[in-house]
C-alpha cells in the first residue's frame, strides 16, 4: 500500500544540520517503504528570504519556508514565528496530495496546519507528542496570562480531539495524555531511537585525528555535552562539575557542543571559574555527522535538565540516544525515562543535581573504571539494537500511518 504522506515539522533537519534529525530518518524510511512523503518545515537560515522552496532529502520532498528563528528569542519572538509558520504551512499543507497528515510537535501550534491540512483533504490527522505542551511552558512560567493557558490548554485538547491517532515518545507520556480523557486505543508509544548507521560506525581514524589535533585533549579522558544550551538546560551546572573536578583530576576535559540562549552565560561562568579552554570548552553547533565523531571520542556523555519535574520526567533526548548507538555511557542530572533506564541496564548513572563536588566524584569514579566502560559499551550497543533500533522505531510509525490512512 503506497500512502501518501504529508509530514508537518517546523524544525525540520537533516544529518547535515545542527540538531536533532528524527524527523529525517522517520521520513528517509518511510520513502524507503514505498511512500510518498512531502514534508512541510521552515528555513531557519537568517541569510535566505523569500517564500517556499523545495529540495529532495533522501527520498523526501521538503517544502522549506524561510522563518528566522532561535533559541535566544524572547518568548513573544517565538510566538510570532510559530504563528507565522503555522498560516503559511496551512496553505501549503492544505495544496499537497494526501492519504494521511502526520504533525509532530513542538511547538504546539503545528496543529492549526495540521487540522487544517487533513480537513481540507479530508484525511486523517496522526499527532506526536514529543514534549507535553502547554505543561511544561506552564510550568516554567514562560506562559502565565490565564487567558493564554486556557487558550493553549482547549489547543491541546482540540489537537487530541481532532487527532484519528496520538503518538507519544515515552510512556510516561501516554499516561498524561490518558489522564486528560483519550482513549488508550488512541495512543502508541514510539520512543525516539538510535541512529546506529550514523553513531554506531567505525570512527576510530576521525577520532584519532580529532584527538591528535588538539594539544588540550590529547588522550585524556572527554567528558561530552551536546544539545541546545537554554535555560532548561541548565548547562551551567556543568561548569561548576568542571571546576571540582578541576581540583580532583586535572586531566579530564570537558566539551560542550551546541548553541542557544544561554551560551555567552556559560562561556562567561566558564572564565569566571578558570577552566574556559583549559579543562572545558565550547566549541560551538556542529552538524549531526560531526558531532559523531565527538560522541566516538568521548568517554562520557552528559545529560542535563534545570526546572520543574514536568520538564525532564519523560525526557527522550537525542543525545541519550545517540550515546547508546555509540556504546557509550550517560551520566544525568534527573530521575526521569531516559536516566533511570540507563541505571536499569547499567549504562550510566544519575548524578547529583546540587552538589557539583559530589557530582565530580560520582562521574570521576566512573570515568577512571576502565572495566565498567568496556562493559558499557557491550550493554549499550546491545541496548540500542534490540529496544532502540530506527528501523524497527521507523516499522511502527509506518504502521500506524498506514492503519490511519486506511480508515
Amino acid at each position: 500500500m503506497i500512502v501518501r504522506i504529508v509530514y508537518l515539522h517546523q524544525y525540520f533537519n537533516t544529518p547535515d544540520m545542527a540538531g536533532g534529525t528524527r524527523s529525517f530518518e522517520m521520513a528517509r524510511r518511510l520513502v524507503a517503504r514505498g511512500h510518498q512523503v512531502d514534508l512541510v518545515t521552515s528555513s531557519r537560515d537568517r541569510g535566505r528570504e523569500g517564500g517556499w522552496y523545495t529540495t529532495v532529502e533522501a527520498g523526501i520532498r521538503v517544502h522549506w519556508l524561510p522563518v528566522p528563528y532561535d533559541n535566544k528569542m524572547s518568548f513573544g519572538q517565538r510566538i510570532r514565528a510559530f504563528l507565522m509558520f503555522a498560516v503559511a504551512a496551512s496553505r501549503r499543507a492544505a495544496s499537497l496530495p494526501a492519504d494521511v497528515v502526520f504533525a509532530t510537535s513542538t511547538p504546539l501550534t503545528i496543529v492549526f496546519p495540521g487540522i487544517y491540512s487533513a480537513w481540507r483533504r479530508r484525511v486523517p490527522l496522526v499527532f506526536e507528542v514529543r514534549d507535553l505542551w502547554p505543561d511544561v511552558p506552564i510550568a516554567m512560567g514562560v506562559i502565565r496570562n490565564p487567558v493564554a493557558i486556557w487558550l493553549a490548554r482547549a489547543l491541546e485538547r482540540l489537537a487530541y480531539r481532532y487527532s484519528k491517532h496520538i503518538v507519544a515518545l515515552a510512556p510516561g507520556m501516554r499516561v498524561d495524555i490518558l489522564g486528560k480523557g483519550v482513549a488508550a486505543r488512541k495512543v502508541s508509544v514510539i520512543p525516539n531511537g538510535c541512529d546506529r548507521g550514523v553513531f554506531g560506525v567505525d570512527h576510530a581514524s576521525a577520532v584519532a585525528a580529532l584527538r591528535a589535533s588538539r594539544d588540550w585533549l590529547g588522550q585524556r579522558r572527554l567528558v561530552l555535552f551536546g544539545g541546545t544550551l537554554g535555560l532548561a538546560n541548565g548547562v551551567g551546572y556543568l561548569v561548576s562539575i568542571a571546576e571540582a573536578m578541576r581540583r580532583l583530576d586535572p586531566e579530564i576535559r570537558f566539551v560542550v557542543i551546541g548553541d542557544g540562549s544561554e551560551r555567552a552565560a556559560i562561556a562567561e561562568l566558564a572564565r569566571h571559574k578558570g577552566v574556559l579552554d583549559q579543562t572545558f570548552f565550547m566549541p560551538g553547533a556542529m552538524p549531526k555527522r560531526e558531532l559523531a565523531v565527538w560522541l566516538a571520542a568521548c568517554d562520557m556523555a552528559v545529560g542535563l535538565f534545570s526546572g520543574p519535574r514536568v520538564l525532564w520526567k519523560d525526557a527522550v533526548q537525542n543525545k541519550f540516544f545517540d550515546a547508546l548507538a555509540a556504546g557509550k555511557p550517560v551520566a544525568c542530572n534527573f530521575s526521569g525515562f531516559q536516566s533511570e533506564l540507563a541505571v536499569q541496564h547499567d549504562v550510566g548513572l544519575i548524578f547529583d543535581a546540587e552538589n557539583a563536588e559530589l557530582a565530580a566524584r560520582q562521574m570521576h569514579s566512573k570515568l577512571n573504571d576502565d572495566a565498567w566502560l568496556a562493559a558499557v559499551r557491550v550493554r549499550a550497543l546491545q541496548l540500542a539494537a534490540d529496544d532502540f533500533d530506527r528501523d524497527r522505531l521507523a516499522e511502527r510509525l509506518g504502521d500506524v500511518l498506514e492503519a490511519a490512512a486506511k480508515s
